[in-house]
């Protein structure tokens, strides 16, 4: 899984790690990300004058991760609700991650990580595909096994507010203020083995029974053409820790 992680899932763009310093509005000198995965957000925050903390549960994750990323990085095998206060950070990201996270104490717990004024940053979003007609044939292909493979909001948001969680939660947090919403626009194309590839790493095929990912799988493949275009724009929230 942490090599189809890895192959699969597309990194993130220069200009999500502009917009998040350009919020955060000085240096920032420490980074803990939450759910990194195989690191194709640390690679990006790495940066020189940036030390990063990459924490996972997954053991497998951080040793794919090690493999990308600048020597300088710290892994921590953590889920997040095994994450102690003590040290700080100026910056604390996660990405596509945070919808794992346990929703008792999420907020006074992320402040307990974050320096007076620290930023918190969270990205992702759905990678959907351009054209109407294959978007229904893999619908269709699909609905025998899920009806949806989206992850729903966690609070029950729906699709058309103008605000999306996090920024809900966060907006009526103690602990954070000056909450943004903004999106990076990203288009990509994908061959439909990769994208089906992609498919794998979603976590509602990864809650079917083996036999049936196989057959929802090639159920698609046969319905998609040589390569797709996805809409994959990036939903950033960003806020301001009050302490």
């Amino acid at each position: 899984m942490a090599e189809a992680y890895e192959r699969f899932r597309p990194g993130y763009p220069v200009a999500l790690l502009d917009r998040v310093m350009a919020y955060a509005g000085h240096p920032v000198r420490t980074a803990l990300e939450i759910g990194a995965g195989t690191g194709k957000a640390t690679r990006l925050f790495a940066q020189p004058g940036i030390t990063v903390t990459a924490t996972d549960p997954d053991p497998a994750m951080l040793a794919e991760l090690r493999k990308h990323v600048p020597a300088d990085v710290k892994t921590a095998r953590a889920a997040f609700e095994d994450l102690r206060p003590g040290e700080t950070y100026g910056l604390v990201y996660a990405a596509a991650a945070l919808h794992w996270t346990s929703p008792e104490g999420r907020w006074a717990r992320m402040a307990a990580l974050l320096e007076p004024a620290g930023v918190f940053a969270s990205f992702g979003g759905p990678i959907r595909l351009v054209d109407p007609a294959v978007e229904e044939a893999v619908r269709t292909a699909r609905a025998p096994f899920l009806e949806s493979d989206e992850v729903p909001s966690p609070d029950g948001t729906p699709p058309e507010h103008e605000m999306q969680w996090p920024g809900t939660e966060l907006e009526q947090s103690e602990w954070f203020v000056d909450v943004q919403q903004l999106v990076i626009e990203r288009r990509l194309m994908m061959s439909a083995s990769d994208y089906v590839g992609h498919l794998s790493t979603i976590s509602a095929y990864l809650e079917l029974p083996a036999p049936k990912q196989e057959q929802v799988y090639s159920r698609i493949e046969q319905v998609l053409p040589a390569a797709v275009e996805l809409a994959a724009d990036i939903v950033v929230h960003l806020a301001r820790c009050e302490r």
